[in-house]
């Protein structure tokens, strides 16, 4: 089915005339009183059943009620409105002055004369004789003189054109040819003006007959006019529900942009957005098109957006051929998401973990209806994730954040199933436990992540993150992405920050001195980045973006290690004091 989109622009100046009657006042009673004392009425001299639902549902149109507070605005108006006494207060001022120099000049005299001299008075008087001259009203042109009277269900309807859209689309229906309103935008002009529904027909616009062009030789006519605009249409049967805005906000989890779809009906109609943003949802009636507005924005209106499910149709295909390719995926695409035997022995954070050889399959992400939340004083610290490439600098960043204040911020301990050394202490570098139990952990699902380290396992417990958050910590946690959909529970409501990498010139230069230390087992001396490694970096974080980018929280670019310590504080601060938006399953009604 075809359909597109009104390019009219329109604003509150409308009017609508009915061809069936006139009008005329009810000075006795208001028309709001008269409306709910007609359909009892009327009730006794009604027979037929159809006829009183006729009636009934004729007084609850809302185009009626809009129509009404019309007249009773207007009527207001005309009743409060001050008008001008006189539109000549200058030559009267002057007149005065030549009346009070013929007199006798006594000090009031002189103090009057002086003050309708003064060029400030001049002035005044000399704008307010140009307002008063005025016409402020719009001129609309007079309705056709062509109307024909037997068409006594057709409403002319005329629009002042302005600046913005009419905010509404048409289609061809392929049964009939009829050009049909397909659908109102919330907020729009149409919507506000009450006068164009759903389900209209559309028969002329300035006078000029629809019934054998197509929607886009439509879109060209209202295109070429100007000032006001008319409508000539058939009321449609359809029954609208009230307008109204539902509290339903989403966070996009894709980008979108309507001049790059060809399946939108109209591109002018539609809403773009970037991964991340907040959209209001106003409607979804239509299961193909959703109506939404992004949050904050001043504008009322609504565009068109792909609805989650049609969305995800689309993406349907093209997501089982990646699927496919991640099942079988080639060596170096494997090698981006495995650790080195470097990393194994540098990063003690970094556990060569079983599910970490390539993207797991998560679903198509669209949509995720969220809503806002601020955490109380009395509730734990949300647990805050560090994701980011190796070699990156999460280290750097969570070593700053513990140094800078060591009371409020704190690291898990992992648990690890090698002998202790005699300088250790159990529950401080790590948690010793035997292999065994280790095993029967893993089999228990009590590990975030978890590897093997020349026969011996290493891991991060959920029990680890409990102990810090007890603590009224915020724990700190650095992990491997695919771990992050499992943690985003209402138990840890998580922060996710996404650390960043800059341009390869930027690597270059800023770690040309920068080298792997030693990690945890061996006293390996450190070596300095090569230019595979910073490929490599740019490579999996751009991986990393492209998978799990719809799970981050915030992402920054560590060009500077200050800089990037800085933007880290200043938004772990936030979390904190400030509202954010959050899956609507982590807060209670």
């Amino acid at each position: 089915m075809n359909t597109t989109h009104l390019l009219l622009s329109a604003n509150s100046r409308h009017h609508s005339n009915d061809t069936s009657g006139n009008c005329s006042t009810i000075p006795a009673m208001s028309l709001y009183e008269l409306l709910s004392v007609l359909p009892s009425q009327l009730q006794t001299h009604v027979d037929s059943a159809d006829d009183r639902t006729f009636l009934h549902a004729m007084f609850r149109e809302r185009s009626l009620h809009s129509l009404i507070k019309i007249h009773e605005r207007l009527q207001q108006y005309e009743e409060c409105c001050p008008t001008p006494v006189l539109d000549r207060a200058t030559s009267l001022a002057q007149g005065v002055s030549r009346e009070l120099q013929a007199t006798s000049l006594n000090a009031e005299v002189k103090e009057l004369l002086k003050l309708l001299s003064n060029p400030y008075m001049e002035s005044l008087l000399s704008v307010h004789d140009t307002v008063a001259q005025k016409t402020y009203e719009p001129q609309l042109p007079p309705l056709p003189d062509d109307i024909d009277d037997d068409e006594d269900s057709v409403k002319i309807i005329r629009l002042v054109k302005s600046k913005e859209p009419l905010g509404a689309t048409i289609k061809r229906d392929e049964h009939t040819g009829a050009v049909t309103i397909a659908r109102i935008l919330r907020g729009g002009a149409a919507d506000r003006s009450g006068l164009i529904h759903v389900g209209d027909e559309l028969k002329e616009v300035n006078g000029i007959p629809v019934d054998d062009k197509q929607p886009e030789d439509i879109i060209h006519i209202l295109a070429q006019s100007q000032g006001a605009i008319t409508f000539k249409v058939v009321p449609g049967m359809q029954q609208e529900s009230p307008a109204k805005e539902p509290k339903m906000y989403v966070r996009a989890l894709f980008d979108y942009n309507p001049e790059e779809d060809k399946a939108i009906p109209c591109k002018e109609a539609g809403l773009a957005f970037r991964k991340g943003d907040i959209l209001q949802v106003m409607c979804q009636d239509d299961v193909t098109w959703w109506q939404a507005k992004h949050d904050g924005h001043t504008s009322g209106r609504a565009g068109l957006i792909p609805s989650k499910h049609f969305q995800e149709s689309v993406l349907q295909l093209s997501f089982s051929l990646i699927v496919s390719l991640l099942f079988s995926p080639p060596a170096s695409f494997r090698r981006s998401f495995r650790l080195s035997r470097r990393d194994r022995k540098t990063n003690k954070s970094m556990y060569e973990c079983k599910k970490s050889d390539r993207y797991d399959t998560a679903d198509v992400a669209t949509y995720e209806e969220v809503t806002t939340y601020r955490r109380a004083p009395t509730e734990k610290h949300r647990l805050v994730l560090l994701v980011g490439p190796t070699g990156v600098g999460l280290n750097e960043l969570k070593k700053k954040l513990l140094i800078s204040d060591p009371q409020h911020f704190s690291v898990t301990v992992p648990h690890t199933s090698r002998q202790k050394r005699n300088q250790e202490s159990d529950g401080v570098e790590y948690h010793f436990i035997s292999k065994h139990l280790f095993e029967a952990d893993i089999q228990n699902n009590k590990f975030i992540e978890y590897g093997e380290f020349k026969g011996n396992y290493y891991g991060t417990s959920l029990d680890s993150i409990r102990s810090v958050l007890a603590k009224n910590k915020v724990c700190l946690l650095d992990v491997q992405p695919h771990t992050l959909k499992h943690l985003r529970t209402v138990e840890f409501k998580p922060y996710v920050v996404f650390l960043k990498p800059p341009p390869v010139e930027h690597l270059r230069e800023t770690r040309k001195n920068a080298k792997f230390l030693s990690g945890k087992d061996d006293k390996g001396s450190a070596k300095p980045f090569t230019e595979e490694d910073f490929m490599e970096m740019i490579n999996t974080a751009q991986q990393m973006e492209n998978q799990y980018g719809h799970l981050f929280d915030k992402v920054i670019v560590n060009d500077d290690l200050s800089a990037a310590f800085s933007a880290l504080k200043v938004t772990l601060r936030k979390v904190e004091l400030e509202a954010q938006w959050v899956p609507v399953g982590w807060t209670h009604s």
